[in-house]
């Protein structure tokens, strides 16, 4: 009996230690500057985005406005090998970040129905930019046929070919549009994450700040709502070339009458939520308590 209770309390307290490890790394000075490097990437992929989709409007781009269309276009630029390198890096930090954030709660969000939706969210997001690393990687090699047009909708023809895929889908577009309306939501009460260093800026930076992020958000959500209707549509009517992603969801907005005024609305809060993704990297803090 005294054996077995020895046992037990050694396993706690190599679980404890493993916890606590894990969280000293969590909440390192190494992770905090990639998470800086991971929200540094999110922003000008989105800022990219807004801008891909106005010249597409104008008729000057054919490159889909979404975060691959972003990362081909900087494939293109001047330094394109070097500038990948940054953004896989910084796609895999965010990843990482994005478990930590649903995992160890740094934000304190908390274990009530609400708390544990943001944090689900977190690891949604986790495996979202980690999908965009592959593509990325296959750039770097010279794999160009990482980089489909229309990935959302191959995506959602293998899961609808899955035992009960059409009900997946249709989950994953039902959990597109709550997101999306929960994202109004925070930009409407302004409710953002605790994540800026309040010592190293002026109200009016803090305000600014959350100017920019409320503005954007409220935007992507809107992306997120058409996306999230597509999705359920391909799935109530059995058909995937109804989906649509990020880019097919601006197109959308574009083709609807004063579509061109839409699509710049979203478009500019497409590049607000951008700038507040990189003031992000630049003033965040993680906080322990």
């Amino acid at each position: 009996m005294a054996k077995a209770t020895v046992k037990q309390n050694s396993v706690r307290e190599m679980k404890s230690d493993a916890k606590r490890a894990a969280r000293e790394a969590a909440f390192s000075p190494l992770m905090e500057r990639l998470a800086r490097v991971g929200y540094g990437v999110k922003g000008f992929l989105y800022i990219a985005i807004g801008f891909i989709s106005i010249a597409s409007a104008l008729g000057k781009s054919s490159t889909p406005a979404d975060q691959i269309g972003a990362i081909v276009t900087f494939s293109k630029l001047p330094y394109a090998e070097l500038l990948l390198w940054i953004i896989l890096i910084g796609l895999v930090s965010y990843s990482l970040w994005g478990i930590i954030r649903a995992v160890l709660d740094p934000f304190h969000k908390g274990s009530d129905l609400k708390g544990l939706l943001a944090r689900g969210g977190y690891l949604v997001s986790a495996a979202t930019y980690a999908s965009f690393a592959v593509p990325t990687y296959h750039l770097l090699i010279g794999a160009r046929g990482g980089t489909r047009a229309n990935g959302t909708v191959e995506m959602v023809s293998k899961v609808m070919a899955m035992p009960m895929g059409r009900w997946l889908v249709g989950a994953i577009g039902v959990a597109a549009i709550a997101a999306g309306l929960y994202q109004m939501y925070m930009g409407y009460k302004m409710d953002f994450e605790k994540q800026f260093k309040p010592y190293a800026l002026t109200p009016d930076q803090i305000r600014i700040a959350k100017q920019f992020g409320r503005y954007g958000t409220m935007a992507r959500a809107v992306v997120f709502v058409i996306v999230g209707f597509f999705v359920t549509l391909a799935a109530y009517q059995a058909n995937a070339s109804h989906a649509r992603g990020f880019d097919g969801a601006l197109d959308y907005l574009a083709k609807q009458p004063y579509g061109l005024w839409l699509l710049g609305i979203i478009a500019l809060g497409l590049i607000a939520f951008g700038i507040y993704s990189v003031m992000s990297a630049a003033w965040l803090k993680l906080k322990r308590e």
